[in-house]
């Protein structure tokens, strides 16, 4: 059987929050359920290894990582009201992006053509030139930009499924086609962009797909946008690589929104989405963890995410 690869490595812990909700103690409740679970010995565990810098400035600017360096060095607790740094969180996030960059060649070059990466500090809040938002470095664009970079593609898909809208990875790609950004979130929100005028600008017009979804809004309005609308602008698009923002803070039980999705909800979107990808990329898809509070909860939805992918 082919397997379904886990990036993952004990060294994202190290990233340290405080009576925060992005918490190491994420990780641990994901790598547990999934040891104990029968998907264990379907999963091949993936080595992340970190990132160059010039794969961090294909996507964010100069000043922005020496921000980040500076306050680590100053010993700041806060890089922002939300976003939270500790002494290795900087190597770390080199490390998740990393680990994105190695689920990327893993899918192109082996027969793991599936990959899911356990990682953080999430991503896909960060912009160029600002990390927000509980998110350091954009790792999902940071692996779109390497893999248009290192495999010659000329369609990716972002797929961001996170309850809060994705304005980092939106403003990297806002005027780029090489990659499509669709997302599904909960409006109005945190960051408070992601209204359905903002379609990309330039080249890029069209290119951008949001989806604002009501409070209260749940597994049938997300299933109806992934089987119509959203159906329609994949097949004309024809990705040749598909990766999700998998943020599971959608869930009815999480603490920071109010969408009603339940874990079983993750494993049926899944597999719309996987249908995407066998139909248009060779089945090549990577996920990526971003969001996901209630711990229960994110374990549980992670596992059936994992399921579906296999």
């Amino acid at each position: 059987m082919v397997k379904i690869g886990l990036v993952y490595s004990d060294e994202y812990l190290k990233h340290e929050t405080r009576n925060h909700p992005e918490s190491a103690q994420r990780l641990n409740v994901i790598i547990s359920a999934l040891k104990q679970s029968a998907l264990w010995n379907d999963i091949e565990l993936i080595e992340p290894g970190y990132a160059d810098e010039k794969d961090i400035l294909t996507v964010h600017t100069p000043q922005l990582i020496k921000i980040i360096k500076k306050a680590i060095k100053e010993e700041r607790a806060f890089l922002d009201m939300d976003t939270q740094i500790s002494p290795d969180s900087y190597s770390v996030a080199l490390l998740a992006a990393g680990g994105v960059i190695r689920a990327v060649d893993t899918v192109m070059n082996t027969q793991i053509n599936r990959t899911f990466c356990a990682v953080r500090p999430p991503g896909h809040h960060a912009t160029s030139d600002l990390s927000m938002g509980f998110c350091l470095l954009n790792n999902i664009a940071i692996g779109a930009r390497y893999a248009i970079r290192k495999y010659n593609l000329e369609r990716i898909l972002i797929i961001d499924w996170d309850l809060h809208h994705g304005n980092g990875t939106q403003d990297i790609f806002y005027n780029k086609k090489d990659v499509f950004y669709i997302s599904l979130h909960q409006f109005p929100h945190f960051p408070g962009t992601g209204s359905d005028s903002e379609t990309g600008s330039g080249e890029g017009k069209g290119y951008t797909l949001n989806f604002p979804m009501k409070a209260g809004f749940g597994e049938k309005d997300y299933m109806d946008k992934l089987n119509n609308e959203i159906d329609q602008a994949v097949s004309s698009y024809k990705p040749q690589l598909i990766l999700i923002s998998a943020g599971f803070d959608a869930h009815h039980r999480d603490p920071l929104g109010m969408i009603n999705l339940s874990s079983d909800s993750y494993f049926k979107i899944t597999l719309k989405i996987k249908e995407f990808a066998e139909k248009y990329t060779g089945g090549r898809m990577i996920s990526v963890l971003e969001g996901g509070y209630d711990l229960p909860a994110l374990q549980e939805s992670v596992l059936k995410h994992m399921a579906a992918l296999r």
